[in-house]
């Protein structure tokens, strides 16, 4: 039966059609450094990535979910939504102890690998990683590269390798330091602040290869960690142990500096999902970081 529109009282408008997202960048490349808290960088020198704070956008205290410690946390980053629905709560956790609320087909709560491999299905993904427990937390069989490095550096130089070659929509790279170094010997020591360094300085060998291979220019980069520490531990509710940097470069996207938003470690997933012009779902509970793309200073 056709619409009849009869004066002011009546709509004859048609359904709004929801326009579909735009990709921005072609390819993001998620750095997560173990246990970089925010306040490593009033003592550390990191030149390398205080130079994608100044050239992109930053926070240095968005924060981790709770408990502040490793699984959990990393799950959330890259499943867009914390514990409570994921379901991965400890330290260590290699299966959900809190079932799920949803279960994707790569049999875990969908993260952004699924959403790539759903909405990109021709692009190539992967992950490097030193501590093996991010083996437990994302799509193995979604994913082009499963790679286990046996230090950092090798964990980096693979990463590379596969960037180059591939060149992947979804890179992550997780470091294991300085969450190491500050177990063995303490968070906010000379110890650690040179092991923060030494990432620093992986950073810049990461920046050095995307410009080598002119890849920089379409390439996002967003840098982060799953908690800071404090004594020899994490895990607390201290700002020293839940605020992290969350920063984010990329050659078309506006330098912000130092973002006013409330950034949680789960906003992560969904701002790649918005470079990457991906529809978020509506169980994710991430939201994009609008304020980096907003032409508003």
């Amino acid at each position: 039966m056709a619409l009849i529109c009869i004066g002011a009282f009546t709509s004859c408008n048609s359904p709004e059609k929801k326009e579909s997202p735009k990709q921005i960048v072609k390819r993001v490349i998620l750095i997560g450094s173990d246990g970089f808290g925010g306040y490593a960088f009033k003592k550390a020198k990191t030149p390398n990535i205080r130079k994608l704070m100044t050239q992109g956008s930053y926070s240095l205290k968005a924060r981790a979910v709770l408990p502040s410690s490793s699984a959990v946390n990393w799950a959330s980053m890259i499943m867009g939504s914390g514990p409570e629905l994921h379901g991965y709560t400890e330290w260590g956790s290699k299966t959900p102890e809190l079932p799920s609320r949803v279960i994707g087909k790569g049999n875990i709560y969908p993260s952004i690998f699924s959403l790539i491999d759903k909405q990109l299905p021709d692009s190539k993904k992967g992950v490097s990683y030193t501590w093996d427990g991010i083996g437990h937390l994302f799509e193995k069989n979604m994913v082009d590269l499963d790679y286990n490095g046996k230090s950092d550096v090798d964990t980096k130089n693979k990463a590379m390798e596969f960037f180059v070659k591939e060149k992947p929509s979804l890179t992550f790279i997780h470091f294991d330091e300085p969450d190491g170094t500050g177990h063995n010997i303490g968070h906010d020591t000379p110890e650690y602040y040179a092991a923060v360094e030494k990432i620093d300085t992986l950073i810049g060998d990461i920046i050095n290869t995307l410009k080598k291979n002119d890849l920089l220019n379409d390439t996002a980069i967003i840098f982060s960690s799953d908690h800071g520490g404090i004594d020899k531990g994490h895990g607390g509710k201290t700002l020293l142990e839940v605020e992290i940097p969350w920063i984010i470069h990329g050659k078309n996207l506006p330098a912000k500096g130092k973002l006013k938003s409330s950034i949680v470690t789960y906003d992560t997933a969904t701002t790649i999902a918005h470079l990457l012009g991906l529809e978020v779902p509506d169980f994710w509970r991430g939201k994009n970081v609008d304020e980096v793309f907003s032409k508003k200073n």
